[in-house]
This record gives structure tokens, C-alpha cells and sequence, in this order.
């Protein structure tokens, strides 16, 4: 009987300093890992947190801890993202504002200091302060529209829309641009009728803004184009040229925010920069999508793709 106490003794001794010693190898890795972790966050170091270990939950934990830390970086990233995009926002909305506003006040000083400014001038300079005053109201008011568009708070009802007739119309706003500009208009739209799920009025915006972005750079390629086609699910409509094109760089760039390309910056290319961006919305709050594929000097085509009805 003694015996047995002795070895059940001796077992209970033997479990106690294990449970002891696995404490203490837990307690020591919890430490190693409290101790890298913090080393990794404030370093921000582009690493993951590592440990050999047979113990299945301390796996697990360093699993749920490294995908903490991934899409802590992802955070990281997108903010500093975000925030260059927002430095770059504020100083084309500043430069896109200033510069009309420099011109209206360089007239209102000139109409104050020459009073004596024959009629004719006086209308001329009242005019161009007209045009300045609504370009400035134009460009704020994309603004608003893209606050608006980002913030849920502008409602498109989406219905079936006839996509040859709106393409048509569309291109024929533009033919006598197109023509000004002596440029060459290339139409390819189908006979057959092809219906597609969106909204006229946002569909009709965009096509603008793509039609109006093609003749503005692409006028050195001496045509402007437009092709519409179908597939089983899909509508398709092509709207290209064969300017001077966009760098594969910059061509995940355009849509975003204010992006411009440097030639924008010129007096012949001037735009806000927001265009694109608003397109791009109005797009996908229809269900769509928007591509661009370029090949400088060559063509570039921009795609826009709804969702086909019958």
C-alpha cells in the first residue's frame, strides 16, 4: 500500500513540475511573441510574427495575429494612398479654381481703373468675366456631383435602355466638334437593336465625358471613334483615338480623384481632372464597368461594358 503511495506520489510530482515546466516554455514564448509584436508595430516593420511551436492554439493565434498585421499594413498603405491623393485633390482644385479667379479679378481691376473704357471694351471684358464665373460654377459643381456620387446620396434608377440610339445621339453632339477640330469621326453601331441595363441619363454623361476626353487628347491621331457590340451577356461600346495615348503607368491612374496627365496642365488640355472619375461611378452604380487599353501614337481605346437585356 505504501508502494502505491509512493509511485502515485512520485506521478503526482512528475505531473506538477511538467505542468510547471510547460508553463514556463508558454510563458516564455507568450513573451518572445509580446516582444517581436510590439518590435513590429512600432518599426513598422514589413514582417510576420514567427514561432516554432507544436501547441495548436498558439498556431492558431499566430495565424489571426499575422492576418491582423497584413491588414494593418493594407491600412497603412490605403491611408497614406488616400492622403497623397488628397494632397494631389487640393492642389489641382487650387490650381483649377485659382487660375479662373485670378482672370476674373485681373478684369474687375481693369473695369476699376479705367472707367472711361469704351462700351464695346466694357462688354467684351464683362463677358469674359461671364465665362470665367461659370467655368468656376461648372467645376464646383463636379465637385458636388462626385461627393455626391461617392456618398450613396445621388439615387440612379436603372431601367432598359436602348444603347445604338443613345450612342448615336451622343456622337452627333459631338460630330461638329469633331469636325471644328478637323478630325474624322469613325462610327460602327449595329442595326440590330441592343438593350442593356442602365440609366440614360448617367450612361449619357458618361459617354460625354469619354467623347469629350478623346477629342481633347486624341485630336493629333485625326479621328475619333466609336464601336458597339454585343455578346451573350454583355453590351460593349468602344470610344477611341490615336493621339499621343496614356503610358501603361498612368492608365490605372486616370480615374482616380483630380488625376490628370501632365499635358492637362497646359493650356490645350486643360480639365479637372474629375471627369474620368465621375465616369467611372456613374458606371458601376449601373452594374458596369469601364476600361482603358492604350497604345501611344497608335490607339486608345476606353470600353464600356453593361449588362445585355433581350
Amino acid at each position: 500500500m505504501t508502494a502505491i503511495l509512493l509511485v502515485l506520489m512520485g506521478m503526482l510530482l512528475l505531473l506538477n513540475i511538467l505542468q510547471w515546466v510547460y508553463r514556463k516554455k508558454r510563458a516564455k514564448q507568450l513573451s518572445h511573441m509580446i516582444d517581436k509584436l510590439t518590435s513590429i508595430m512600432d518599426s513598422s516593420q514589413q514582417e510576420q510574427l514567427l514561432l516554432f511551436t507544436e501547441d495548436r492554439e498558439y498556431r492558431r493565434l499566430l495565424n489571426t495575429i499575422n492576418r491582423l498585421l497584413s491588414q494593418n499594413r493594407q491600412s497603412i498603405a490605403g491611408f497614406a494612398r488616400t492622403e497623397n491623393a488628397m494632397r494631389r485633390m487640393l492642389a489641382n482644385i487650387s490650381h483649377d479654381l485659382k487660375t479662373p479667379l485670378t482672370v476674373v479679378l485681373g478684369y474687375i481691376e481693369t473695369l476699376n481703373r479705367q472707367p472711361d473704357l469704351s462700351s464695346p471694351e466694357r462688354e467684351r471684358l464683362l463677358n469674359k468675366v461671364h465665362m470665367k464665373a461659370v467655368e468656376i460654377v461648372e467645376l464646383i459643381n463636379r465637385f458636388f456631383d462626385l461627393a455626391k456620387l461617392e456618398s450613396g446620396d445621388k439615387e440612379i434608377p436603372l431601367t432598359r435602355i436602348h444603347i445604338n440610339e443613345m450612342t448615336r445621339n451622343s456622337m452627333l453632339m459631338f460630330y461638329d466638334m469633331i469636325e471644328s477640330e478637323g478630325l474624322q469621326a469613325a462610327i460602327d453601331i449595329p442595326d440590330t437593336p441592343l438593350y442593356a441595363w442602365g440609366n440614360e441619363e448617367a450612361l449619357s454623361r458618361a459617354l460625354n465625358n469619354v467623347l469629350s476626353n478623346a477629342v481633347r487628347y486624341g485630336a493629333l491621331g485625326k479621328v475619333i471613334g466609336m464601336n458597339v457590340r454585343g455578346n451573350e451577356d454583355r453590351v460593349l461600346i468602344e470610344i477611341w483615338d490615336k493621339g499621343k495615348g496614356i503610358h501603361e503607368r498612368e492608365q490605372a491612374l486616370i480615374f482616380e480623384r483630380m488625376y490628370t496627365l501632365e499635358d492637362s496642365r497646359n493650356k490645350s488640355f486643360q480639365g479637372s481632372g474629375l471627369g474620368l472619375t465621375i465616369t467611372k461611378r456613374l458606371v458601376e452604380l449601373m452594374g458596369g464597368e469601364i476600361r482603358v487599353t492604350s497604345k501611344p501614337h497608335e490607339q486608345t481605346v476606353f470600353t464600356i461594358s453593361l449588362k445585355r437585356l433581350s
